[in-house]
């Protein structure tokens, strides 16, 4: 629906395949310098039946990734779409449940707006969001605090591409161009000249060292995607080594709407021990070739060779953050 506005890669992303397994494809953006930082591409208004799909395999094949800003009737009304876009490597967010001027609710019905739009995603296999853009860029103190209430941080936009307003491919490949680290733009789901765009957005990015990236639920600015389907590089966690060091790394493996599955492969040791600190409110439901325990918390998880080698597997409900555990290494 049009709506005027009164405000305004090198691990894949991941195919989800219901509760099966999940192939890893290489983006396109994967070679390309991330050296001035990162940019978030939003797009609102999601998931719709005739463009979404075309949406999201435009992205996929030039490499990007985007954060989802869906209203919740329609992730009800599409909640393979909705599955469709986590599977794309996407990150899903909310934009309330019916798009209206939030500041004209009671604070009940802002509370329930947000509240109904957590569960249609949610329901829809798109995990738990952690941000929130109110429609039309309006907000004020009561909704965001409605929004806090629910784990949610209020975002709008730096850059509005005017896609709603009638832009042509070219004036919201402009807009795009005007992008600059930890900035936020936006799109709508729904119009063919946005996902025209994606391709000479996609170059013009690569052309001056910026990435696509995800948007974090403590600042509300873009930053390297190191969660959802497909974290771009894996977390930097031990040192490189010298005598008696070891270190880690991190290899995603299956994922699901509710838990994913990674392995640690230790370097430089065999008498390892392996610190691992999950993300709130994540848990360890599994675990495999490591003697393990884990601390009081349950957030810190122990791992020591249990003479299956040097490599271990571990299993983690993400209760909506998808984000990799951090790993520390030192020799036992």
């Amino acid at each position: 629906m049009i709506r005027p506005r009164s405000l305004l890669l090198t691990v894949a992303a991941a195919l989800l395949a219901g509760a099966g397994a999940v192939a890893l494809i290489p983006p396109a953006q994967a070679a390309a310098s991330c050296a001035n930082g990162y940019v978030g591409l939003t797009y609102d208004d999601g998931p719709n039946p005739g463009t979404t799909t075309s949406l999201l395999n435009t992205l996929r094949s030039n490499g990007l990734r985007a954060t989802m800003f869906n209203t919740g009737q329609n992730a009800a009304a599409n909640p393979g779409l909705v599955a469709a876009q986590v599977s794309a490597g996407m990150w899903v967010a909310n934009h309330s449940y019916t798009h209206p001027h939030m500041l004209t609710l009671s604070q009940s019905a802002m509370s329930s707006e947000l509240s109904r739009t957590q569960t249609a995603i949610r329901n829809a296999g798109g995990g738990t969001p952690t941000i929130f853009r109110p429609p039309y860029g309006e907000t004020n103190g009561t909704l965001q605090s409605a929004a806090s209430a629910l784990g949610l941080r209020t975002v709008t936009w730096d850059v509005d591409s005017q896609d709603w307003n009638g832009a042509s491919t070219a004036q919201i490949v402009q807009a795009a161009s005007r992008l600059t680290n930890g900035q936020l733009i936006l799109m709508h789901d729904n119009y063919q000249t946005t996902i025209a765009a994606i391709p000479q957005i996609a170059a013009g990015l690569a052309q001056r060292g910026l990435c696509a990236g995800t948007i974090s639920p403590s600042t509300g600015r873009a930053v390297a995607p190191d969660g959802g389907s497909g974290p771009t590089t894996p977390p930097t966690t031990t040192p490189p080594p010298t005598s008696g060091a070891c270190t880690t790394t991190y290899t995603a493996g299956q994922q699901w709407s509710d838990r994913f599955n990674g392995s640690v492969t230790v370097n430089g040791a065999t008498n390892w021990v392996v610190t691992v600190t999950l993300r709130s409110p994540q848990r360890v439901l599994a675990t495999w070739n490591a003697s393990v325990s884990y601390d009081s918390t349950g957030l810190v998880m122990t791992a020591r060779p249990n003479g299956n080698g040097n490599t271990f597997g571990l299993t983690i409900q993400h209760g909506g953050n998808w984000n990799w555990p951090s790993l520390s290494c030192r020799v036992g």
